[in-house]
């Protein structure tokens, strides 16, 4: 059992983000749902909670209503093997009411913040050589959807 469940304030549209976020990831899975009972302040019938598992990570949706709302104080890094991988993610996140930003982070239809990297984006940013890294940087700095071929361009 994890230890730690991310939670995620929502204002309703639960159903939609379950259905984006467990197939947009691998092994999507919704493990448990609550809903508000008559008297609550949400409408009866309406999903109270959700909790559901991407990429082994469960996390948790509650649907408190519109006092907070997401944002990028708290993202979530997505780690890719390749540029194919960048490209599912990004666009599949953006589509439908997502915006893109800059330097790889985006925010899903729903507000909430994601940051799309390729495997190794670390090791070509803290290099001994220190003029690469900055040179791995600068072009970082300059794009929304990350570039693999880009920046290891960059780095040579």
């Amino acid at each position: 059992m994890q230890k730690i469940t991310p939670c995620i304030w929502f204002n309703g549209r639960v159903e939609e983000a379950l259905e984006l976020y467990t197939t947009v990831f691998k092994n999507g899975k919704i493990k448990k749902v609550s809903h508000y009972e008559k008297g609550a302040p949400m409408p009866a019938g309406s999903v109270l909670t959700a909790v559901f598992e991407i990429e082994g990570q469960e996390f948790m949706i509650l649907n408190g209503g519109p006092h907070f709302t997401p944002n990028e104080a708290v993202s979530f890094v997505i780690e890719c093997n390749d540029q194919q991988e960048i490209d599912r993610y990004w666009n599949s996140l953006t589509a439908n009411g997502g915006s893109e930003s800059m330097c790889g982070w985006l925010k899903d239809p729903f507000g909430v913040s994601w940051q799309v990297v390729p495997k190794g984006l670390g090791d070509l940013l803290n290099q001994k050589d220190t003029e690469k890294s900055q040179k791995v940087m600068r072009a970082l700095m300059q794009m929304k959807k990350l570039d693999i071929a880009k920046l290891k361009a960059a780095a040579e």
